[in-house]
């Protein structure tokens, strides 16, 4: 029996507002993915030891905060410190379009903003999880 793709999806950073994040970790559930939900207010540290202890697939950021830059900078460093470079980074909020393709650049996998499908986010973790396998 196959495993599932695991997924860890938290809010990162100062942000509180996790509506968004939690209706990304209902649907993947929902579309058969193992789902970890981390909650809000976590440090990079905090995503990427988790991360690597539940050894998952994909780890799943929402940033409304503005800190995405750096934010996810920090979390792709400690993932390679770490021994997680094959963890896929997706990043999902209010990203500015100028800023997607230097997240693409620094190793993020996609970006979602709001009102991206569901199934929409499904289809690149399947297509890019199956690729690393």
């Amino acid at each position: 029996m196959e495993r599932k793709i695991r997924v860890l999806v938290t809010k990162i950073g100062l942000d509180g507002h996790d509506r968004g994040a939690k209706v990304i970790a209902y649907g993947l559930r929902d579309a058969g993915f193992e789902v970890i939900f981390l909650g809000v207010r976590q440090t990079p540290d905090q995503v990427v030891n988790t991360a690597i202890q539940e050894d998952v697939d994909v780890v799943g950021l929402s940033i409304l905060s503005g800190a995405h830059m750096p934010l996810a900078k920090r979390v792709l460093e400690k993932l390679k410190e770490k021994g997680g470079e094959d963890i896929i980074v997706l990043i999902g909020g209010l990203i500015p379009e100028e800023d997607k393709q230097p997240l693409k650049e620094m190793g993020v996998v996609e970006v979602f903003t709001s009102g991206t499908d569901i199934i929409r986010v499904a289809e690149v973790i399947n297509q890019h999880v199956k690729a690393e396998k």
